[in-house]
C-alpha cells in the first residue's frame, strides 16, 4: 500500500473542502488567518505583555480558574487549563512570569464559544503562571505558582 498517495489525497481533499467553504462565503479570509499580536509575544516581562495586549490593571477574579500541577516534573511540557464563568469571554491568554517571553499562549474565542482552553506550556524555572481573560472589554486574571523540577526553556 502506498501511504504517500493516501496522504496526498487526504491533504487535497482538505484543501478542496476549505476552498469550497471560502467560495460559499462560509469562511471569510479574515477568519481563516490566525490573529498574531507580535508586540505581546515579543514582550520581555509581564507588564510589557499586559500593555501590548491592552490589559491595564486586570482584576483578580474567582470567575477565572487556572488548573495546573503544583509541581511540574518536566518544564518542557506543563499542562495548563483555563476556565471562566464570566459572560461574554472574548479572549484567554496564558502568561509565564519567568520565561524569556512571558506570553505562552493566546486564544481568541468567537461569540458563543465555551470559555475553556487546555494546552501545554514550556517553563524554564519555577514561576507564577497567569490566566488572563478578556470579557466584556475588561480583563480578569488568576495566578498560580508552579514549581519546576526539570527545566524546559534552555534548562
Amino acid at each position: 500500500m502506498n501511504n504517500q498517495r493516501r496522504d496526498i489525497l487526504k491533504a487535497g481533499g482538505g484543501l478542496g473542502l476549505f476552498g469550497l467553504l471560502v467560495a460559499a462565503g462560509l469562511i471569510t479570509p479574515g477568519e481563516a488567518r490566525a490573529e498574531w499580536n507580535k508586540a505581546a509575544f515579543d514582550a520581555k516581562n509581564i507588564d510589557e505583555t499586559l500593555k501590548a495586549m491592552g490589559a491595564t490593571g486586570p482584576a483578580t477574579s474567582a470567575e477565572v480558574q487556572l488548573t495546573a500541577p503544583d509541581i511540574a516534573e518536566n518544564g518542557a511540557v506543563v499542562p495548563v487549563g483555563v476556565v471562566s464563568t464570566l459572560a461574554g469571554v472574548e479572549a484567554i491568554a496564558i502568561l509565564v512570569e519567568k520565561n524569556p517571553n512571558p506570553l505562552a499562549a493566546s486564544f481568541v474565542l468567537p461569540a458563543g464559544t465555551e470559555p475553556s482552553v487546555q494546552t501545554r506550556v514550556k517553563m524554564g524555572q519555577t514561576s507564577d503562571v497567569y490566566a488572563l481573560v478578556k470579557a466584556g472589554g475588561k480583563f480578569y486574571m488568576a495566578k498560580k505558582e508552579i514549581k519546576v523540577t526539570l527545566g524546559g526553556c534552555g534548562g
